[in-house]
Formats: structure tokens, sequence, C-alpha cells
């Protein structure tokens, strides 16, 4: 008697059914990041639901809770991995070189993560309801400002500045091109480069003419 293997040869005809390959748990947990990152970017923490990431993977609610958690954890990972993402690049920027070049790979470095890595910097600049190891974007910035500080301090000794002061100055530099590339996250106008060469150029002239004790002229003293 003949056997009816039509089942077998239906399976054997579909590529997709036999192509499929069970993710491994790596994977599973990239996939998950990779759909969370995307969905937080676009609706925010509260507009997104663990169903829809569920969803998203093609999976069941409870593998997104077996991976994270929950959405809480799942959020808290992309948020940690976005802000160390952005540190190490501004960070490994400051190669050295005249000054002036220093700044213009800082503001480069902001606007490239903002260019490549949109989604991330969404959610960075939005309040996160969930607490990080690495804190908020506001600390993120304050050690970026760190790292500029040191660069800072030389150059206000060498020119006869308070190296004090320099503390000051880094905050309100990386704060300006912060805010900048806030804006220019969903205006993209000027180019990057004119952005950066703006920036810079604010920053540069501006401590160029620096008063080593400046005054107010308005009548307002405290």
């Amino acid at each position: 008697m003949a056997t009816d293997d039509s089942s077998t040869k239906a399976r054997a005809s579909n590529p997709t059914r036999r192509g499929r390959r069970r993710m491994t748990g790596k994977e599973r947990r990239e996939q998950l990041l990779d759909i969370g990152r995307a969905l937080f970017a676009e609706r925010g923490f509260e507009g997104t639901s663990v169903e829809e990431i569920a969803a998203k993977a093609g999976v069941s609610k409870p593998v997104v809770y077996e991976h994270f958690g929950g959405k809480e954890g799942l959020y808290a990972v992309v948020v940690d991995r976005e802000m160390r993402r952005l540190l190490d690049m501004v960070t490994g920027a400051l190669t050295g070189g005249h000054p002036r070049e220093l700044l213009e790979q800082a503001a480069f470095a902001l606007l490239d993560y903002i260019e490549y890595y949109t989604d991330g910097f969404r959610i960075l600049v939005r309040d996160s309801p969930v607490a990080q190891s690495t804190g908020t974007f506001a600390s993120l910035i304050s050690d970026i400002a760190t790292q500029v500080e040191d660069i800072l301090g030389l150059e206000f000794k060498a020119r006869g500045f308070d190296p004090k002061l320099a503390p000051l100055y880094a905050q309100a530099l990386v704060g300006m091109v912060a805010l900048t590339g806030q804006w220019w996250l969903n205006a993209r106008k000027p180019n990057k480069s004119e952005v950066a060469a703006h920036l810079v150029n604010l920053a540069w002239h501006g401590l160029d003419g620096l008063e080593q004790k400046p005054r107010l002229i308005g009548h307002r003293r405290s």
C-alpha cells in the first residue's frame, strides 16, 4: 500500500515554512529592543504597550516579560544603550588638535548621533518615567560637559583666565549645542556642516573676545 505523502510535499513546497528558523534568546532580545526603540521614539513610553511590542515581534506577551520583566525594563535598557552610545561618540570625537577644532568635533559628534540614531535621540530628550543607571539626559549632558571642562581648564590657564570657571563655560557650551541639536532634530535645515560651523562661530568668537572680568551694563546688579 502506497504511503500518502501529500502533507510532506506541501511542507516542502512552502519555502517560508521550510526556511523559518527559531531565534536564539540573544537574537530575540535584540529584536525586541529594536522594535521597542522604534515604538518608544514614535509614541513615547506611555503610548507604547507590551501587546504592541509583542505583536510587532510576532511573539506572545510572556516572551517580552521573560526577557525584560515588562515594558519598564525594556525601556530602561533602550535608554541606557542610547545614552552610552551618545557619550561614547562625543568623548571619542575629542581627539586633540586646536581648541576650535575640538569644538567642531564635539558639535559634529552630537549632530552625527542625531542624524544616524534619530530614534534614540527622540527617546533621550523626552522626560523619562523610568530610572536608569546612567540617569537622565540632563545628567548625560553634564557628563559630556565634564570632558569639555578639562580642555577648557587648560585653555583658560594658558590665556590668563581663572580655570575654576571652566565648569561653568563647559556647561554653557555643551548646553548650547544640545539645545540646537533638539531644534535641528526636526528642522534639518541648514545642513549638518552649516549648523556645526555656526555653533562654533558663536562659541569661538565669543570665547576669543572674553573679558577677564565680565561686567554688567544694565541697572540690575543682583
